[in-house]
């Protein structure tokens, strides 16, 4: 194993510049992290990149085993899952020394990590930040449930979130999953909640998150839910003839709108002062930046994820 001091940004950009859309993933024990993570590995479509504290413990179908090498498995859809070693940096350079990048990077945090400190890593070279999916067992919310010290940290993930998906509500009474959604909204007012309980931890509550994450450029029309999928997805055109400032009161009125129902919105839209801009909505956050030359494309609108009412 290499020696390894203070990290250091890469001098050069991969992959020509492109960048990887990077999703964290948080959540404390047992509330169903790795359950969610085997599910996107098993049901992916195109290459996936997941970073965990433990590769053991993402039991991987083994019908999907491609091979097994030190620390990383990889898959015969093109994912591939590799433990996190002794740091983030050195994590993100394994995945950049790859040739060919992932089309998406899930990063499984660990139940005691800060999210916010965290969070930056999702802007390093070669990568941007899709966004903070938190998984919430419904029965961690009660309270005296946990511990102080764990409880607090449980609100802190949640509290940072952009999408929450909600746990083992098939494990509790209809009024402590409502108690949860309470503390939930006060904690993170505004941040779409999904439901997972155990089986329906692989009806796409993750996989819709990531849905506009692929393809070139990181935007890519999402595929149309199912019949059982709790999402709908929509294409949405703003007005011709708006600056920055406008698009995003344009986009703050979209937000609003939809409330907490609005789960994702990604597109590249056209300004009159800026030229094609990268428009990213993700829970509370909504990013408006330059589009990169690698990952140029036509403005096309919005593609939004909202949850069916």
């Amino acid at each position: 194993m290499r020696e390894r001091g203070p990290y250091r940004e890469p001098e050069f950009l991969p992959w020509d510049g492109r960048r990887v859309p990077l999703t964290f993933v948080g959540g404390y024990l047992g509330a169903g992290k790795t359950t969610l993570i085997n599910a996107v590995l098993a049901g992916a479509d195109r290459p996936i990149a997941v970073v965990v504290n433990d590769v053991g413990a993402v039991n991987v179908d083994a019908a999907l085993v491609r091979r097994r090498h030190g620390d990383t498995i990889e898959l015969t859809n093109g994912c591939i899952c590799c433990a996190s070693l002794d740091d983030m940096g050195f994590a993100l350079d394994t995945i950049r020394a790859r040739p060919v990048p992932p089309e998406h990077v899930l990063v499984e945090l660990s139940g005691v990590a800060d999210p916010e400190r965290m969070l930056p890593w999702g802007t390093s070279a070669g990568f941007v930040l899709d966004g903070l999916v938190v998984v919430v067992a419904a029965d961690q919310l009660a309270p005296g449930a946990l511990a102080p010290f764990v409880a607090d940290r449980v609100r802190a993930h949640a509290g940072a979130a952009d999408l929450v998906v909600l746990t083992r509500t098939d494990l509790v009474a209809p009024d402590a999953e409502a108690d949860a959604r309470r503390a939930l909204a006060a904690l993170a007012p505004g941040a779409p909640v999904v439901t997972g309980g155990r089986e329906r931890l692989d009806s796409g509550a993750l996989g819709r998150f990531l849905a506009l994450g692929g393809g070139r450029g990181g935007v890519a029309v999402a595929p149309a839910p199912s019949l059982f999928d709790a999402h709908e997805v929509g294409l949405v055109t703003p007005p011709d003839g708006l600056d920055v400032g406008s698009l995003a009161a344009w986009i703050d009125v979209l937000v609003r709108r939809h409330g907490g129902a609005l789960v994702r919105a990604k597109g590249v839209v056209a300004t009159v002062d800026a030229g094609p801009v990268l428009v990213q909505v993700v829970g509370r956050r909504t990013e408006i930046t330059p589009l990169p030359e690698p990952e140029a494309q036509d403005p096309g609108g919005l593609v939004v994820i909202t949850l069916r009412p």
